[in-house]
């Protein structure tokens, strides 16, 4: 099962394994993650499950859709070039290891 890092603000991690075919926000959501909040549930219809990617694995998800892109305008903290909504990133085995990092605030 591949491994995901969750970086708090605060610099705090929190490591969990996650099936393949889930999508970050979901393990995030269901394993207590704070710093996501997901109040569309999943439907990239909000942007508060916002999270930074690290750099190296940017590519080894699917490009952002016009809806993600509008959603992402709306990011209470910095929009940054890694930046995407966790509801998006579906966990495939290529992102074993993958670093996301949780903004300061999400509403």
């Amino acid at each position: 099962m591949p491994s995901i890092t969750y970086i708090h603000c605060d610099g705090t991690k929190q490591q969990l394994e996650i099936p393949a075919g889930k999508r970050v926000m979901q393990a995030a959501v269901a394993n207590g993650i704070d710093g996501i909040v997901a109040e569309c549930g999943g439907q990239a219809m909000c942007a508060t499950c916002h999270v930074y990617v690290d750099d190296p694995w940017v590519d080894k998800f699917t490009p952002i859709s016009d809806e993600e892109e509008e959603m992402l305008e709306e990011t209470v903290s910095e929009r940054t070039a890694t930046s995407r909504l966790s509801c998006q990133l579906v966990v495939t085995d290529d992102v074993d290891g993958l670093v996301v990092r949780l903004p300061e605030a999400q509403v």
